[in-house]
Protein backbone atom coordinates (compact mmCIF):
# COMPACT_ATOMS: atom_id res chain seq x y z
CA UNK A 1 0.00 0.00 0.00
CA UNK A 2 1.63 3.33 -1.15
CA UNK A 3 1.34 6.41 1.08
CA UNK A 4 0.52 9.57 0.25
CA UNK A 5 1.34 12.85 2.57
CA UNK A 6 -1.02 15.21 1.90
CA UNK A 7 -0.40 18.57 3.58
CA UNK A 8 -3.56 20.74 3.69
CA UNK A 9 -6.15 17.63 4.41
CA UNK A 10 -9.09 19.47 6.07
CA UNK A 11 -8.82 22.39 3.48
CA UNK A 12 -11.02 22.38 0.14
CA UNK A 13 -8.80 20.35 -2.29
CA UNK A 14 -7.11 18.90 0.29
CA UNK A 15 -10.10 16.81 1.70
CA UNK A 16 -11.56 15.78 -1.64
CA UNK A 17 -8.27 14.51 -2.72
CA UNK A 18 -7.57 12.42 0.37
CA UNK A 19 -10.92 10.99 0.41
CA UNK A 20 -10.41 9.85 -3.62
CA UNK A 21 -6.79 8.31 -2.93
CA UNK A 22 -8.27 6.33 0.44
CA UNK A 23 -10.87 5.39 -2.08
CA UNK A 24 -8.59 4.21 -4.48
CA UNK A 25 -6.52 1.79 -2.14
CA UNK A 26 -3.96 4.62 -0.95
CA UNK A 27 -2.73 5.10 3.36
CA UNK A 28 -3.03 8.85 3.35
CA UNK A 29 -1.78 10.66 6.15
CA UNK A 30 -2.74 14.51 6.30
CA UNK A 31 -1.03 17.07 7.75
CA UNK A 32 -3.03 21.11 8.57
CA UNK A 33 -2.57 23.87 10.48
CA UNK A 34 -6.64 24.06 11.16
CA UNK A 35 -5.91 27.97 10.59
CA UNK A 36 -8.65 30.04 11.31
CA UNK A 37 -8.68 31.83 7.47
CA UNK A 38 -12.16 30.66 7.61
CA UNK A 39 -14.64 28.88 9.73
CA UNK A 40 -12.40 26.24 11.48
CA UNK A 41 -15.33 23.88 12.12
CA UNK A 42 -15.57 23.35 8.37
CA UNK A 43 -11.89 22.10 8.41
CA UNK A 44 -12.67 20.09 11.29
CA UNK A 45 -15.90 18.05 9.81
CA UNK A 46 -13.46 16.88 6.82
CA UNK A 47 -10.62 15.95 9.51
CA UNK A 48 -13.60 14.09 10.67
CA UNK A 49 -14.84 12.25 7.94
CA UNK A 50 -11.87 11.39 6.63
CA UNK A 51 -10.92 9.74 9.89
CA UNK A 52 -13.64 7.25 9.62
CA UNK A 53 -11.31 5.46 6.89
CA UNK A 54 -9.33 3.57 8.91
CA UNK A 55 -6.15 4.28 6.62
CA UNK A 56 -5.95 7.56 7.18
CA UNK A 57 -4.61 9.54 10.00
CA UNK A 58 -3.26 13.26 10.72
CA UNK A 59 -1.55 15.60 12.49
CA UNK A 60 -2.06 19.17 13.44
CA UNK A 61 0.91 21.75 13.13
CA UNK A 62 1.90 24.39 10.96
CA UNK A 63 4.05 24.32 7.70
CA UNK A 64 6.42 26.77 8.96
CA UNK A 65 6.86 24.17 12.35
CA UNK A 66 9.69 22.20 10.32
CA UNK A 67 10.52 20.23 13.07
CA UNK A 68 6.70 19.07 13.74
CA UNK A 69 6.38 18.60 9.79
CA UNK A 70 10.19 16.13 9.27
CA UNK A 71 8.79 14.47 12.82
CA UNK A 72 6.14 13.47 11.18
CA UNK A 73 7.43 12.44 7.40
CA UNK A 74 10.26 10.70 8.73
CA UNK A 75 8.09 8.30 10.91
CA UNK A 76 5.53 7.62 7.94
CA UNK A 77 8.02 7.86 4.70
CA UNK A 78 5.57 8.69 2.57
CA UNK A 79 5.90 7.54 -1.30
CA UNK A 80 4.33 10.49 -2.67
CA UNK A 81 4.08 13.97 -1.26
CA UNK A 82 1.12 16.37 -2.52
CA UNK A 83 1.81 19.62 -0.96
CA UNK A 84 -1.71 21.50 -0.84
CA UNK A 85 -1.74 23.51 2.53
CA UNK A 86 -0.95 27.66 1.87
CA UNK A 87 -2.46 30.36 2.63
CA UNK A 88 -4.97 30.78 0.12
CA UNK A 89 -6.81 33.88 -1.14
CA UNK A 90 -6.04 36.49 -3.54
CA UNK A 91 -7.09 39.78 -1.95
CA UNK A 92 -6.35 38.71 1.57
CA UNK A 93 -2.75 39.18 0.49
CA UNK A 94 -3.64 42.95 0.69
CA UNK A 95 -4.29 42.54 4.48
CA UNK A 96 -2.09 40.34 5.79
CA UNK A 97 1.24 39.69 3.16
CA UNK A 98 3.39 38.27 5.74
CA UNK A 99 0.88 35.37 6.25
CA UNK A 100 2.11 34.63 2.63
CA UNK A 101 5.31 34.65 3.37
CA UNK A 102 5.61 32.57 6.25
CA UNK A 103 2.90 29.43 4.39
CA UNK A 104 3.72 29.63 0.53
CA UNK A 105 8.00 30.32 0.90
CA UNK A 106 9.34 29.43 4.70
CA UNK A 107 6.43 26.52 4.49
CA UNK A 108 6.85 25.29 0.84
CA UNK A 109 10.73 25.35 1.40
CA UNK A 110 10.40 22.76 4.90
CA UNK A 111 7.85 20.59 2.20
CA UNK A 112 10.85 20.14 -0.40
CA UNK A 113 13.48 19.65 2.04
CA UNK A 114 11.70 16.83 3.98
CA UNK A 115 10.78 15.48 -0.02
CA UNK A 116 14.62 15.89 -0.26
CA UNK A 117 15.62 14.00 2.61
CA UNK A 118 13.07 11.31 2.25
CA UNK A 119 14.11 11.00 -1.79
CA UNK A 120 10.16 11.06 -2.30
CA UNK A 121 8.96 9.06 -5.81
CA UNK A 122 6.90 11.89 -6.95
CA UNK A 123 6.55 15.46 -5.02
CA UNK A 124 3.46 17.58 -6.12
CA UNK A 125 2.97 21.15 -5.56
CA UNK A 126 0.09 23.68 -5.76
CA UNK A 127 0.55 26.73 -8.37
CA UNK A 128 -2.22 29.03 -9.24
CA UNK A 129 -3.72 30.43 -12.47
CA UNK A 130 -2.23 33.65 -10.78
CA UNK A 131 0.38 33.24 -11.91
CA UNK A 132 -0.39 34.07 -15.74
CA UNK A 133 -1.07 37.38 -13.90
CA UNK A 134 -0.94 40.55 -16.80
CA UNK A 135 -0.43 37.80 -19.62
CA UNK A 136 -3.16 38.67 -21.79
CA UNK A 137 -2.71 35.48 -24.77
CA UNK A 138 -5.46 33.74 -23.34
CA UNK A 139 -6.02 30.30 -23.08
CA UNK A 140 -3.15 30.13 -20.96
CA UNK A 141 -0.80 27.61 -21.56
CA UNK A 142 2.09 26.44 -19.61
CA UNK A 143 5.10 27.57 -22.10
CA UNK A 144 3.96 31.75 -21.09
CA UNK A 145 6.30 33.21 -19.19
CA UNK A 146 4.75 34.59 -16.20
CA UNK A 147 7.08 37.00 -15.00
CA UNK A 148 4.27 39.86 -13.86
CA UNK A 149 3.01 38.52 -10.86
CA UNK A 150 -0.19 41.53 -9.86
CA UNK A 151 -0.40 39.94 -6.00
CA UNK A 152 1.49 38.79 -3.58
CA UNK A 153 -0.24 35.76 -3.26
CA UNK A 154 0.56 35.87 -7.20
CA UNK A 155 4.20 36.07 -6.40
CA UNK A 156 4.67 33.70 -3.43
CA UNK A 157 3.09 30.78 -5.98
CA UNK A 158 6.00 31.72 -8.92
CA UNK A 159 8.28 31.56 -6.46
CA UNK A 160 7.68 28.12 -5.26
CA UNK A 161 7.84 27.22 -9.01
CA UNK A 162 11.19 28.62 -9.01
CA UNK A 163 12.29 27.17 -5.59
CA UNK A 164 10.63 23.58 -6.60
CA UNK A 165 12.43 23.38 -9.98
CA UNK A 166 15.79 24.15 -7.89
CA UNK A 167 15.00 21.34 -6.05
CA UNK A 168 14.82 19.20 -8.92
CA UNK A 169 17.48 19.55 -10.69
CA UNK A 170 19.63 19.59 -7.91
CA UNK A 171 18.49 16.70 -6.10
CA UNK A 172 17.10 14.49 -9.07
CA UNK A 173 13.97 15.06 -7.37
CA UNK A 174 10.45 14.51 -9.37
CA UNK A 175 8.42 17.39 -9.15
CA UNK A 176 4.80 18.56 -10.64
CA UNK A 177 3.50 21.75 -9.99
CA UNK A 178 -0.05 22.19 -11.22
CA UNK A 179 -2.05 25.19 -11.93
CA UNK A 180 -5.20 25.24 -10.50
CA UNK A 181 -7.93 27.33 -12.18
CA UNK A 182 -11.27 28.50 -9.93
CA UNK A 183 -11.59 25.28 -8.29
CA UNK A 184 -15.31 25.08 -6.64
CA UNK A 185 -17.90 22.71 -5.41
CA UNK A 186 -19.38 20.99 -2.34
CA UNK A 187 -17.18 21.65 0.74
CA UNK A 188 -15.60 24.62 -1.14
CA UNK A 189 -14.49 27.89 1.18
CA UNK A 190 -16.57 30.29 2.91
CA UNK A 191 -13.85 33.28 1.18
CA UNK A 192 -14.77 32.00 -2.45
CA UNK A 193 -16.93 33.31 -4.64
CA UNK A 194 -19.45 30.77 -5.42
CA UNK A 195 -20.04 30.50 -1.23
CA UNK A 196 -20.76 33.77 -0.83
CA UNK A 197 -22.96 34.43 -3.74
CA UNK A 198 -24.98 31.32 -2.72
CA UNK A 199 -25.48 32.49 1.01
CA UNK A 200 -25.98 35.92 -0.01
CA UNK A 201 -29.09 34.92 -2.73
CA UNK A 202 -30.54 32.52 -0.07
CA UNK A 203 -30.35 34.89 2.97
CA UNK A 204 -31.30 37.92 0.63
CA UNK A 205 -28.28 39.99 1.44
CA UNK A 206 -26.67 41.85 -1.45
CA UNK A 207 -23.27 40.08 -3.63
CA UNK A 208 -20.92 41.84 -4.27
CA UNK A 209 -20.19 41.67 -8.18
CA UNK A 210 -16.79 43.55 -9.17
CA UNK A 211 -16.19 44.89 -12.96
CA UNK A 212 -19.73 45.20 -13.39
CA UNK A 213 -19.94 41.78 -13.86
CA UNK A 214 -17.54 41.66 -16.78
CA UNK A 215 -15.46 39.18 -15.36
CA UNK A 216 -14.55 35.68 -16.87
CA UNK A 217 -13.64 32.63 -14.93
CA UNK A 218 -12.40 28.92 -16.28
CA UNK A 219 -14.51 27.85 -13.30
CA UNK A 220 -12.97 23.85 -12.43
CA UNK A 221 -15.37 21.69 -10.29
CA UNK A 222 -13.73 19.88 -7.23
CA UNK A 223 -13.93 16.01 -8.32
CA UNK A 224 -12.24 17.07 -11.83
CA UNK A 225 -9.52 18.82 -10.31
CA UNK A 226 -8.40 15.52 -8.01
CA UNK A 227 -8.90 13.28 -10.42
CA UNK A 228 -6.06 15.26 -12.52
CA UNK A 229 -4.16 15.60 -9.52
CA UNK A 230 -4.17 11.43 -9.09
CA UNK A 231 -3.41 10.69 -12.28
CA UNK A 232 -0.38 13.20 -12.09
CA UNK A 233 0.35 11.06 -9.17
CA UNK A 234 1.53 8.93 -11.73
CA UNK A 235 3.19 10.50 -14.51
CA UNK A 236 6.55 11.40 -12.48
CA UNK A 237 8.44 13.70 -14.66
CA UNK A 238 11.92 12.22 -15.85
CA UNK A 239 15.27 14.23 -17.02
CA UNK A 240 15.63 14.67 -20.59
CA UNK A 241 18.66 12.26 -21.40
CA UNK A 242 20.09 14.89 -23.53
CA UNK A 243 19.42 18.43 -22.24
CA UNK A 244 16.94 20.14 -24.17
CA UNK A 245 15.42 17.21 -25.35
CA UNK A 246 11.74 17.97 -25.11
CA UNK A 247 8.90 16.82 -26.54
CA UNK A 248 6.61 19.57 -28.51
CA UNK A 249 4.26 20.77 -26.20
CA UNK A 250 5.41 19.88 -22.95
CA UNK A 251 6.47 21.91 -20.31
CA UNK A 252 9.32 19.43 -18.94
CA UNK A 253 12.47 21.35 -17.93
CA UNK A 254 14.96 20.86 -20.19
CA UNK A 255 17.86 20.00 -17.59
CA UNK A 256 15.51 18.32 -14.37
CA UNK A 257 12.51 16.09 -13.46
CA UNK A 258 10.21 19.20 -13.04
CA UNK A 259 7.10 20.01 -15.01
CA UNK A 260 4.18 22.06 -14.66
CA UNK A 261 0.72 21.64 -15.49
CA UNK A 262 -2.79 23.52 -15.91
CA UNK A 263 -5.62 21.91 -14.35
CA UNK A 264 -8.79 23.90 -15.84
CA UNK A 265 -12.20 22.56 -17.48
CA UNK A 266 -11.01 24.78 -20.30
CA UNK A 267 -13.70 27.13 -20.87
CA UNK A 268 -14.34 30.37 -20.07
CA UNK A 269 -17.67 31.12 -18.32
CA UNK A 270 -18.85 34.99 -17.96
CA UNK A 271 -19.14 35.50 -14.28
CA UNK A 272 -23.06 36.93 -14.52
CA UNK A 273 -23.93 33.71 -16.47
CA UNK A 274 -22.16 31.83 -13.32
CA UNK A 275 -24.53 33.98 -11.15
CA UNK A 276 -27.35 33.08 -12.80
CA UNK A 277 -26.62 29.65 -12.88
CA UNK A 278 -26.57 29.98 -9.01
CA UNK A 279 -29.65 31.67 -9.11
CA UNK A 280 -31.72 29.33 -11.12
CA UNK A 281 -30.33 26.37 -8.36
CA UNK A 282 -31.59 28.67 -5.10
CA UNK A 283 -35.04 29.62 -6.89
CA UNK A 284 -34.67 33.13 -6.23
CA UNK A 285 -32.82 36.89 -7.86
CA UNK A 286 -29.83 38.18 -6.19
CA UNK A 287 -29.62 41.44 -4.77
CA UNK A 288 -26.39 42.71 -7.27
CA UNK A 289 -24.43 44.97 -5.43
CA UNK A 290 -21.88 46.16 -8.97
CA UNK A 291 -18.07 47.42 -8.02
CA UNK A 292 -15.04 48.23 -9.51
CA UNK A 293 -12.85 45.81 -10.17
CA UNK A 294 -10.25 45.23 -7.10
CA UNK A 295 -6.14 45.77 -7.27
CA UNK A 296 -4.65 42.39 -7.93
CA UNK A 297 -7.74 40.92 -9.86
CA UNK A 298 -7.40 39.95 -13.44
CA UNK A 299 -10.78 40.51 -15.37
CA UNK A 300 -10.39 37.06 -17.23
CA UNK A 301 -8.86 33.00 -16.86
CA UNK A 302 -9.10 30.54 -19.10
CA UNK A 303 -6.68 27.66 -19.20
CA UNK A 304 -5.32 25.44 -22.21
CA UNK A 305 -5.42 21.68 -20.33
CA UNK A 306 -4.03 20.27 -23.40
CA UNK A 307 -0.46 18.57 -21.68
CA UNK A 308 -2.89 17.22 -18.79
CA UNK A 309 -4.32 15.54 -21.65
CA UNK A 310 -1.45 14.21 -22.66
CA UNK A 311 -0.09 13.54 -19.83
CA UNK A 312 -3.10 11.20 -18.24
CA UNK A 313 -5.62 10.73 -21.07
CA UNK A 314 -8.06 12.61 -18.91
CA UNK A 315 -10.00 16.25 -19.65
CA UNK A 316 -12.44 17.54 -16.90
CA UNK A 317 -15.81 17.05 -18.05
CA UNK A 318 -17.88 18.89 -15.24
CA UNK A 319 -20.17 21.90 -16.78
CA UNK A 320 -20.28 25.24 -14.52
CA UNK A 321 -23.91 24.57 -14.53
CA UNK A 322 -23.91 20.88 -13.18
CA UNK A 323 -20.94 21.88 -10.70
CA UNK A 324 -23.29 24.89 -9.57
CA UNK A 325 -26.04 22.27 -8.61
CA UNK A 326 -24.17 20.22 -6.95
CA UNK A 327 -22.44 22.84 -4.59
CA UNK A 328 -26.02 24.62 -3.61
CA UNK A 329 -27.66 20.89 -2.88
CA UNK A 330 -24.00 20.57 -0.32
CA UNK A 331 -25.08 24.03 0.74
CA UNK A 332 -28.51 23.87 1.42
CA UNK A 333 -27.90 20.55 3.43
CA UNK A 334 -24.85 21.09 5.67
CA UNK A 335 -26.49 24.30 6.85
CA UNK A 336 -30.53 23.37 6.79
CA UNK A 337 -31.82 25.75 4.66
Amino acid sequence: MRTVLVTGSAGFIGYHLAALLLAEGFRVVGYDGMTDYYDVRLKQRRHQMLLQHPHFRCVEGLLEDFEKLHALALAERPDVIVHLAAQAGVRYSLENPRAYVDANLVGAFNVMECARELGVEHLLMASTSSVYGAVTDMPFHEGQKVDTPLTLYAATKKANEAMAHSYAHLWNLPTTMFRFFTVYGPWGRPDMALFKFTRGILEGTPIDIYNGGEMYRDFTFVADLVRGIRLLVDAAPVRPETPGDVPEGDSLSPVAPFRVVNIGNGEKVRLLDFVEAIEAECGRAAIRNYLPIQPGDVPATWADATLLKTLTGYTPQTGFREGVAQFVAWYREYYGV
